[in-house]
This record gives C-alpha cells, structure tokens and sequence, in this order.
C-alpha cells in the first residue's frame, strides 16, 4: 500500500462535474490546479493535440493513501487515478512546462493555488537546504559548540 503526503492528478474538463473545484475546496486541502493544457502535442507527426486536461497537485496533512485519494479523485471527481509524488516542485514546474521547452509553455500566472496551497514551501526546499548546509560550514569552520554562540553571530 502506497502512503504519500503529496498526490498529482489529470483532470479532464469534459467529464468533471461543473462543482470540482467546490468538491475539492470543501475537503479542506491546500492544492494547485495548472493551466488548462489545451495545446499539448500527441502526435508530432500529425499534429494532433491532446485531450484539455488540468494537472492538479493535492497535499495532505500526513501521509495518505492511494485508496483515499482516489476516493476523492475517482470515485467523486470520475476521473484517471491520482499518483504519488516524489517531487511536488517537478511537478508544479510541469504546470507550465517550464522544463521541457520543446512542449507549449504555459503562463505561470494562469496556475490557480488553493486553500492555502503555498508556491514558497514547494520551490524553495533547495534553497532551505542551501543556506543549511552554508550554516553547518560556518559551524564547522568557526568550531562552534553552543547554539547560543551561533545565535551571537
């Protein structure tokens, strides 16, 4: 049984029912919903385009299972069953396709975040871990033993 604190899902605009974005609000779940994907390529020979679809991300309060979220996802939303993600920023960057410039880039402005859905805690866990590890060299590098000398600097 898969557990995961972060679900992404595809939703397809001609089979929600007209409330979804009511039906996931009302769940009390911070998530981000992409751009309408209306121009993605399935067939570069041909040219044809994918089926409209939102990417959407889910977050949950602690780790979660498939079961669940597909409660939410299939069974109310009648849609594709949701995955588990490894990297919630990867997959906001996909909202817009800001990685793959060979795809339509969409606007990052269109990209719809809510219930408290926070853009910073996704994109920013890098740096966090940047300036931690800069805090743990001066440490190291100052021989530091007590917090409270840290706090001095």
């Amino acid at each position: 049984m898969i557990k995961k604190r972060n679900w992404g899902c595809v939703l397809y605009p001609e089979s929600l029912p007209d409330n979804w974005l009511d039906i996931l609000q009302l769940k009390g779940l911070p998530f981000a919903v992409s751009p309408l994907h209306d121009k993605d390529i399935d067939d570069e020979v041909s040219k044809t385009t994918k089926k409209p679809h939102y990417h959407v991300i889910l977050c949950f309060p602690g780790p979660t299972t498939e079961k669940v979220v597909n409660n939410i996802v299939v069974k109310e939303l009648g849609q594709p069953i949701a995955i588990p993600l490894e990297s919630v920023g990867g997959y906001y960057r996909y909202f817009t396709h800001k990685d793959n410039p060979d795809k339509y880039q969409y606007d990052c402005e269109e990209i719809k975040l809510y219930n408290g859905f926070d853009v910073t805690d996704v994109l920013n866990n890098f740096e966090v871990f940047k300036i931690m590890k800069e805090i743990q060299r001066f440490i190291l590098d100052n021989c530091i033993l007590e917090y409270s000398d840290l706090m001095d600097f």
